[in-house]
């Protein structure tokens, strides 16, 4: 049987992990972390937390990534890549054509409040939002409708979220997917002391609450940037039901 190849192309400061760890709980399916994080870091010369614990854990030829990880072997008929969209940029991008592939949105004004706290002074490279608006294009001129997910209508509504998305992706949905048990996964990348500290204490999708607090000043520019690209992917993004 042809394994199906999920790629989850999404912005950072989102659910991604938590819905990483939702299909981790299929008996079906595979999953992996962020397979070209590596590869990104050395092409953009980015300086994440844990970059050099990061290099050195991971394969940094994006393209042998490609090959040997997004396409190579499976054991399981489902392959779940959860992947940060501006992580496949600098790659020949044909290969997505040979996937089914998600993109995973966040209201901007939410994204830069958090990932404020942690990368400092991010930017709209940082978001993710134009190389997925950039992405959607070319999925859709290869003859592709990628769903989109946005996390607060993910939030809102669990299962009627993830029962659609399964049926765009032609598979079954599993109720396992609504829940799993706290703490780390073996999948889990090297950065997830900095990162995944809240998915940890997480046993499965949180209800949705607006993030409190205003974007700092210093941002407010960042998210001008960033509202034209976040809605011109909202508009196709699956509603949560009611």
């Amino acid at each position: 049987m042809e394994t199906v190849r999920i790629c989850l192309l999404s912005g950072p400061r989102n659910v991604s992990t938590a819905l990483m760890y939702a299909f981790a709980q299929r008996d079906d399916t595979r999953v992996v972390d962020e397979p070209l994080y590596a590869h990104y870091l050395k092409t953009s010369g980015a300086r994440h937390p844990g970059r050099d614990e990061i290099l050195a854990a991971q394969d940094q030829d994006g393209e042998r990534v490609v090959r040997d990880v997004v396409l190579g072997p499976c054991d399981r008929p489902i392959l779940f890549m959860k992947q940060m969209a501006h992580h496949v940029m600098d790659l020949d991008r044909t290969f997505l054509q040979k996937t089914r592939n998600v993109l995973l949105i966040r209201d901007p004004s939410e994204v830069l409040v958090s990932f404020d706290k942690v990368v400092a002074r991010p930017s709209l490279e940082d978001t993710g939002l134009a190389d997925q608006a950039t992405l959607l294009e070319e999925l859709r001129d290869a003859g592709e409708e990628p769903p989109i997910l946005d996390s607060r209508e993910l939030l809102l509504d669990p299962p009627g979220v993830l029962t659609e998305l399964c049926s765009r992706l032609d598979i079954p949905f599993d109720s396992r997917m609504l829940s799993w048990p706290a703490g780390p996964r073996p999948e889990d990348g090297v950065w997830a002391p900095h990162w995944y500290e809240n998915v940890h204490r997480s046993t499965g999708f949180a209800p949705y609450r607006p993030r409190t607090g205003t974007v700092p000043a210093h941002l407010e520019d960042v998210l001008e940037e960033c509202l034209p690209y976040y809605e011109i992917l909202f508009r196709d993004a699956l509603r949560a039901d009611g």
